[in-house]
This record gives C-alpha cells, sequence and structure tokens, in this order.
C-alpha cells in the first residue's frame, strides 16, 4: 500500500502552519503539489503567501492527503465541514514520519505531564551508550527533519493526544503512558475521551512490540479493558522508590513526579539491557529542562523552584508532597476539569499566593484548606513573599507551580518563566547573596 513514491507526486493540503505545519512543508514541498490553508490570517506572508487558498478554492479541490496539524480542532474550525467529509484523507507529520521510516525502532512517549522530561532522560541515556538516538516530536526537532537516518537509528518520540488521536498509521514498538489527568478537555470532552485518545498509541500497535502504563491508573486500565491490545502491556509498580533515592544523588529528580516517571525510564532501558551503572550515571548529571521544576536558587536556607511548564494541579502536586515550607505561587487560566485534591496531611506545609484573572476559582479550591492570598500579578507577589521570608529562619521552598495555563497574562509558559527567573533575581536573590 506504501512504498517509496506514497509522497510523490501527490496533491497535498496542509491545514494549520505552525511547526508541525512547516516541517510537513519542507519536507513535502519539494517532490508534490503543496498548498496551504491556515484559520489565521497573519500567517500568510510574503514567504507563503502564494501557497495560500481561500476557503472557496479548497472546497472546489480534491487532495490526495490532507495534513492536519495537531493544534486543529476539527469539529471547531472554518473548514470543520470540509474535514468531516474527507476525513479519510487526513494525516498526520506523525504519519508521514511512520511511512517515511517504518523499519527504525521507535520508543513514544506520552501523558499528561512529565512527557518532555523523561524523553530527555531516556535520550542522555541511550546517546552516553552510544546508541544512534534522536529526540523528536513536541521535545526536540520534528522528526521529518533530522538527517542522516541509519537503519540502527533509535527515535525517541514526544507526543501529545492530539498527534495521536488524528494519526492514522503511526505504530511505535515501545509506547508509554506516564499518567493520566483532566487536561485539555476543551476539546476532547471528558475525562474518558481524553484517556481513549492516549490509549490510541497502545492500540495501534502491533505484535512483538512493548508498552507500558502505571498499574495503580484506574482509567487506563479500566479502558484498556475495551481494547484489543497486541502488545505486551507492562504494567509498572512504583516500587523502586527506596532503590532509586539510594542510587540517585541529583536533588532534581528527587521529588514524586520524577521518581514515578523514573520507573518508565529505568524499564525501557532495561528492555535495551542498559546496565544500572551507566542509567544512574547519566540521570546524576541530568540538569533538567528549563521551567519545568527547575531549581534557581538554593542555598541559605532558601530554595526557588521554576516550574512555569506547571499547567493543572497534577502537575503541581508532586512537588507539593516533596518539600516542607512551601511558599507557593499559583494561578492563571485553570484547566477544566482541574482539581486540588491534595492529601490533607500536607495543608499546614503551604502557604498560596493566587495571581492571574481567575482568582475566584483558585480562592474556592482552596478555601478552608491552605492559607492563601490573592495579589493579581508575579512581581506584587515576589515582593509579598520578599517580605513574608524575611524572618522565616527554617528552610524553606518558594514554588512557582501556577497549576494553569499562562495565556490570561503570558503569551507561553516560557515568557512566563523567563519572567520569574527575572523578578526573582532583581527582588529576592539579590537580597540573599
Amino acid at each position: 500500500m506504501f512504498d517509496k513514491q506514497t509522497f510523490i507526486n501527490k496533491k497535498i493540503l496542509i491545514y494549520g502552519l505552525g511547526i508541525s505545519g512547516k516541517s510537513c512543508l519542507q519536507f513535502l514541498n519539494n517532490n508534490n503539489k503543496v498548498v496551504l490553508f491556515d484559520d489565521n490570517n497573519y500567517l500568510k506572508t510574503k514567504k507563503y503567501k502564494g501557497l495560500f487558498l481561500s476557503l472557496i478554492e479548497i472546497y472546489k479541490n480534491k487532495f490526495d492527503y490532507i495534513v492536519l496539524s495537531p493544534g486543529i480542532d476539527i469539529n471547531n474550525c472554518k473548514l470543520k465541514n470540509y474535514l468531516l467529509k474527507n476525513k479519510k484523507n487526513i494525516i498526520t507529520e506523525l504519519d508521514i514520519f511512520y511511512l517515511t521510516y517504518p523499519k527504525n525502532t521507535k520508543i513514544t512517549i506520552t501523558g499528561t505531564n512529565g512527557k518532555s522530561t523523561t524523553c530527555q532522560m531516556l535520550f542522555n541515556i541511550f546517546n552516553s551508550n552510544k546508541f544512534d538516538t534522536r529526540l523528536v516530536g513536541n521535545i526536540g526537532n520534528s522528526p521529518l527533519l533530522e538527517k542522516k537516518i541509519r537503519k540502527k537509528t533509535i527515535f525517541i518520540i514526544e507526543a501529545s493526544s492530539y498527534q495521536i488521536s488524528y494519526s492514522k498509521y503511526f505504530k511505535t514498538d515501545h509506547a508509554a503512558i506516564l499518567n493520566l489527568s483532566p487536561d485539555h478537555l476543551e476539546r476532547h470532552g471528558n475525562i474518558i475521551k481524553y484517556a481513549r485518545a492516549k490509549l490510541k498509541l497502545i492500540s495501534d500497535q502491533d505484535n512483538n512490540t512493548q508498552s507500558y502504563i502505571a498499574k495503580n491508573d484506574f482509567i487506563i486500565n479500566k479502558q484498556l479493558k475495551n481494547k484489543f491490545i497486541q502488545s505486551k502491556i507492562n504494567k509498572l509498580i512504583y516500587n523502586k522508590e527506596k532503590f532509586f533515592t539510594k542510587k540517585i544523588k541529583n536533588v532534581y529528580l528527587l521529588d514524586k513526579n520524577n521518581i514515578n516517571n523514573m520507573h518508565f525510564v529505568y524499564f525501557i532501558c532495561k528492555k535495551f539491557k542498559i546496565a544500572d551503572h551507566r542509567i544512574f550515571s547519566s540521570l546524576n548529571k541530568f540538569k533538567g529542562l528549563k521551567f519545568r521544576k527547575q531549581i534557581i536558587y538554593n542555598k541559605n536556607n532558601l530554595q526557588i523552584i521554576n516550574d512555569s511548564k506547571s499547567t493543572s494541579f497534577s502537575s503541581t502536586k508532586g512537588l507539593l508532597s516533596s518539600y516542607r515550607n512551601i511558599y507557593w505561587i499559583v494561578g492563571g487560566m485553570f484547566k477544566k476539569g482541574d482539581k486540588f485534591n491534595l492529601d490533607r496531611k500536607y495543608y499546614q506545609n503551604i502557604k498560596a499566593y493566587i495571581i492571574g484573572k481567575n482568582k475566584n476559582y483558585f480562592i474556592k479550591q482552596f478555601k478552608n484548606k491552605i492559607k492563601f492570598k490573592y495579589f493579581g500579578n508575579l512581581k506584587k507577589v515576589i515582593s509579598k513573599i520578599k517580605l513574608d521570608i524575611k524572618n522565616d529562619k527554617n528552610m524553606k521552598t518558594v514554588l512557582f507551580s501556577p497549576a494553569a495555563a499562562s495565556f490570561d497574562q503570558f503569551k507561553s509558559f516560557e515568557e512566563r518563566g523567563e519572567y520569574f527567573n527575572n523578578i526573582v533575581q532583581e527582588i529576592i536573590v539579590k537580597k540573599y547573596d
């Protein structure tokens, strides 16, 4: 069905000109007739203007393939009716990648939280063990733009629920679902549909492949019962915490979320027969990713953590249960279905400082549970925390883990994280140094 001619001399529509769409354009444009469409008119720059078709022109054409970017919601976009009518022709960047490199080993990581960090840990370990490894997907390069691919090249892929749910042909040799909590429900509708989107990664696997899930993940395990699964399912029990804490001297990795993720990393590495000392040597050198549980200051009885990437309570929960005496900065655009469900025993460790426009949501979550104050923006909060920690002689952690999206005040979590680093340096760190 598919061969070297699959993406040659085809008529292709790319819908969505974000990072994924631009990568597909670069990969496909030389050998095919490629045209573009995007709901945002501002993307029609001089560079791409000649490639864009109007809505009317799209409806007059038929395409061999419609490459759909993950950011497009098929049920809420300008081409909704056209896409529903031509659903059989929709493919994704992951499909093109798989059909181009079907025989290369692929390790694909998904889940609600920790995907990027887990992929980076695996990549570092494989790289240090002389595997030809590429880090692609939502982290690293587009898989279509990688060069000098050999038969032994291994791809470590971070995949979102959007990418998985739209893909038709993509298959992976190793599939890991790290965790599941309410996220993207505004698009998926409910937690069950979200779980099914993630599980498609496993249900699409062939024989002689491996999949990894947490044994205590109730929703994933329940949905698996209704699926025909061909892969070997490895159900991980989080029983190696003591073993890991003896081996790991890297403070960054010792919170509960990262310890859980290390179970997946360790299990996958053992499938490739990588020795323990090589795994832990790499993990102890791991510096972490920016704005993901990133320790930006740690001395004078004060630790400051920048976890701007946190967009839900589930991603923050592991940190809240890993430290004592926490000054927690939280707030932004909350996620549908998200709930603050931390164990009561940790309440006394936390003082919350709420930012952003959705203060009433967070106040409702925290009322009668933890102490909280509202200050609106980050600069006001940091100024207040500076005063609050002044007379606190105990070990303390200032935790910027918003548990919410950034778009009420910032363009991205990266911009939010950079701003936090700058004002902390200006207002707090200078005082302590």
